[in-house]
């Protein structure tokens, strides 16, 4: 990699550094908490915005070492040194001894950058490298809230799943006793007292088949907050107000400006350009002053080394100029151009997938929302049919086959409820995230 690609990689962060965190003994727990609550503890605990928090501190540190050498250079340097053998010149063609056996000296050197094109990049790019460690930090809390968010539902889910099977237990435990009983006296057959012992017996399976897979959503959920895994952790949650909150307008169109992965590329456009300007300023000269400040000591006996000194001082402009060197310059030029239209081509291509995601997200939450408005009214029929039958069944009207029938009916739709629920919640959820008002404070 050439060196001004390297200085700008190294601010933007490309390959970011992992840093292992320990989390504060004070933080506390979050014992019982609703979505919200849940979002703000990740948002503080999540690995990932913590590292990007990190991430923004790093940046600012490199650029402000970048910037430092725009500052002026000190530097002191101190020798002592004896000769065995004095060195020989020629002069007039004899040889002679030149120099003393003892000699010391102290060198303080001061520099200043004029223009120099690596300080001149970095103080060009220094807002537009905070400004992406800042975007950084939005995308992380961006996606934070969405994993969250859905982790959240995925737990409720399978709560209301095992909340459904434990009613389903009960009225199987009822339909057993009932069944058992007319068996005993004779109004049935044995068959209906064996179906309703078997519906019990799945029924019981399952509610133990989601008591682990609970675990298994809570678990996952602790991830995505970046809470203590062996931590207790209660949700709370209010369907009433999630059916009331499942609306977005839907009328809604794509703002490009509002996605962050669009503010990101629009500052990775910004800083190409600057990559760029930095070719062509390699046609200009670098410019910095000096000045030194030199002080010897010199003396066949060391004891009287320093009893005499011989100082001198200077001080002066370079400027560097490299007049030909190949094509290179030129050709390091075309690279830069042809990368910065390459940037302009990555941002067609994310706003054709930003539209082609708000259109399939729109979609889905619409049919979502539709299917949980019909398995609404599903249920609700489902109830009615199980109640009646129900009835008729000890009214000697119905067969027990019409019971199971009615329950499976019943079970099925309170199931297909849940998960139209949760998944016009998750849809939601996605909308908001492609058009990019999702909301993270």
């Amino acid at each position: 990699m050439n060196k001004p690609l390297f200085l700008i990689t190294a601010l933007l962060l490309f390959n970011r550094i992992n840093y292992s965190q320990t989390p504060a003994a004070s933080d506390s727990l979050l014992q019982n908490g609703n979505l919200h609550d849940c979002i703000i503890y990740a948002l503080s605990h999540q690995p990932s915005v913590r590292q990007s928090l990190i991430d923004e501190k790093i940046a600012n540190a490199e650029i402000r070492s970048k910037l430092s050498d725009w500052y002026p250079q000190l530097s002191f340097n101190f020798n002592l040194q004896h000769n065995y053998q004095l060195p020989t010149s020629i002069i007039q063609g004899n040889p002679i001894k030149v120099g003393l056996i003892n000699t010391s000296g102290a060198d303080f050197s001061l520099t200043q950058t004029i223009f120099n094109r690596d300080v001149l990049l970095s103080a060009s790019t220094a807002q537009e490298v905070r400004e992406q460690a800042r975007q950084q930090i939005t995308n992380n809390n961006i996606n934070v809230v969405a994993n969250v968010s859905k982790a959240f539902y995925a737990v409720l889910l399978t709560q209301d799943q095992i909340e459904l099977v434990n009613e389903d237990v009960s009225r199987l435990k009822l339909s057993q006793h009932d069944t058992y009983s007319q068996y005993q006296s004779g109004v049935v057959d044995k068959t209906d007292y064996m179906r309703a012992t078997i519906a019990l017996n799945n029924a019981e399976a399952e509610l133990r088949q989601d008591n682990e897979s609970l675990k298994t959503s809570i678990a996952f959920l602790k991830d995505q907050m970046g809470y203590p895994p062996s931590a207790e952790l209660k949700l709370e949650y209010d369907s009433t107000q999630m059916e009331n909150d499942i609306n977005i307008d839907t009328t809604l169109s794509v703002n490009y400006e509002n996605r962050i992965e669009y503010k990101l590329l629009q500052t990775q456009k910004s800083l190409q350009k600057s990559n760029l300007d930095y070719y062509v300023w390699s046609f200009l000269p670098s410019i910095s002053a000096f000045g030194d400040y030199n002080i010897n000591f010199m003396n066949d006996n060391f004891s009287k080394l320093y009893n005499q000194s011989f100082p001198n001082s200077y001080i002066g402009l370079e400027l560097s100029f490299p007049i030909f060197e190949g094509t290179k310059r030129i050709q390091e030029i075309d690279q830069a151009s042809l990368e910065l239209k390459r940037v302009d081509y990555d941002i067609e291509s994310l706003r054709n997938s930003i539209s082609t995601e708000c259109t399939q997200a729109m979609a889905n939450y619409k049919s979502n929302l539709n299917n949980l408005n019909v398995q609404k009214n599903n249920l609700q029929l489902a109830k009615e049919v199980y109640n009646t039958i129900q009835l008729q069944y000890k009214s000697g009207i119905k067969t027990y086959l019409d019971v199971i029938t009615a329950e499976t009916d019943l079970r099925t739709t309170q199931v297909n409820y849940i998960n139209a629920l949760y998944q016009t919640l998750s849809s939601k959820l996605d909308v908001e995230k492609a058009l990019g008002i999702i909301k993270y404070q």
